[in-house]
């Protein structure tokens, strides 16, 4: 399953108002494990920067003047998003400058129906309580201190934590599919090369263990829980 942890930065907050897109930065997740592969880009907004939103992200009108415009980026970004599942912090906000952009190019929109909200899984999950992606890191104990300011592609990688721990906390390593993140593009490598199997493997339990198994689950009753998973095989009629 391949999803893309996805923030940006802005002019301000008004994707219809006069706003535009200055960054984006995406981060690719396969099976819930960063893979490392990213797309990061600054953006030519064409038109001075605020000073409160320069505050928030320190990037200049100046800074960003020989970046390029929207149009340049658009199917670099399109293309690494594909049609999969995009993870976002308060999606509405990103999604709506998105979609700004790509309706200005005539471009078809971003679907609500593909983005996963992390602030709606954090509101749910930690009702009352603060839930910036700040709030969520003190929460979760996830290191912030390079966050001195906002930055798209920072940004995604501290939310695709925060998304792991919203899902029930660092499964990869509590199952034991990884030890270490260093562990998780040879993991990702071999998901990607695997191949269903031509045929089923033979069983390796032999009959007298399928049978003394079969006596146990008759042993428990007819209201085990086992009985919801594995039903027992219906009994072969013979003839009389």
């Amino acid at each position: 399953m391949r999803e893309i942890v996805l923030d940006t930065e802005t002019t301000g907050l008004e994707a219809y108002g006069g706003d535009r897109l200055v960054e984006i930065g995406c981060v690719e997740m396969v099976n819930r494990i960063l893979t490392g592969n990213v797309f990061h880009v600054y953006i030519n907004p064409q038109r001075d920067m605020p000073v409160e939103a320069f505050n928030v992200h320190g990037l200049s009108a100046e800074f960003l003047s020989d970046k390029p415009v929207f149009a340049h980026v658009a199917d670099d970004f399109l293309n690494f998003i594909l049609d999969d599942t995009l993870v976002i912090h308060n999606a509405a906000f990103d999604i709506g400058f998105l979609n700004a952009e790509l309706e200005r190019l005539g471009r078809p929109a971003i679907a609500r129906d593909r983005v996963v909200d992390t602030l709606a899984l954090a509101r749910r999950k930690h009702p009352g309580g603060g839930n910036r992606l700040d709030d969520l890191m003190n929460r979760y104990g996830i290191d912030s201190s390079r966050r001195v300011k906002h930055g798209a592609l920072l940004d995604a990688e501290l939310l695709a934590e925060v998304y792991g721990e919203l899902l029930g906390g660092r499964q990869a390593s509590l199952i034991g599919l990884v030890e270490n993140a260093s562990e998780a593009p040879r993991l990702v490598t071999a998901a990607r090369a695997a191949h269903p199997r031509p045929a089923p493997l033979a069983p390796r339990l032999s009959g007298d263990e399928e049978a003394a198994h079969a006596a146990f689950i008759d042993s428990l009753g007819d209201k085990a829980i086992w009985l919801k998973y594995a039903p027992p095989a219906p009994v072969e009629q013979t003839g009389s």
